[in-house]
C-alpha cells in the first residue's frame, strides 16, 4: 500500500508539470527502460554464447530432445 501511495504522489506531482515537462519525463523513462532491456538481452546473449562455446547447448528436433529425456 505504501508503494501505491508513493506512485500516486509522483503521478500527481507530474500532472502539475507542463505538457513539455511531462513529455520529457516520458521520453527519459522510455529511454531508460529500453537501455535496461537492451542490457538484459546482451547479458542473455553472452550467457548463450558461453553455453554454446562450452558445449552446454543441445540441438535437434523436439522428438530428438524428448528422446534424450
Amino acid at each position: 500500500m505504501m508503494q501505491e501511495s508513493i506512485i500516486n504522489d509522483i503521478l500527481q506531482n507530474v500532472s502539475s508539470l507542463s505538457l513539455d515537462e511531462q513529455d520529457f519525463i516520458v521520453q527519459t523513462f522510455s529511454k531508460r527502460i529500453h537501455e535496461v532491456r537492451r542490457n538484459e538481452i546482451a547479458e542473455r546473449a553472452k550467457e548463450a554464447e558461453y553455453n554454446y562455446n562450452t558445449g552446454n547447448v543441445t540441438s535437434g528436433s523436439v522428438s530428438d530432445l524428448m528422446k534424450k529425456l
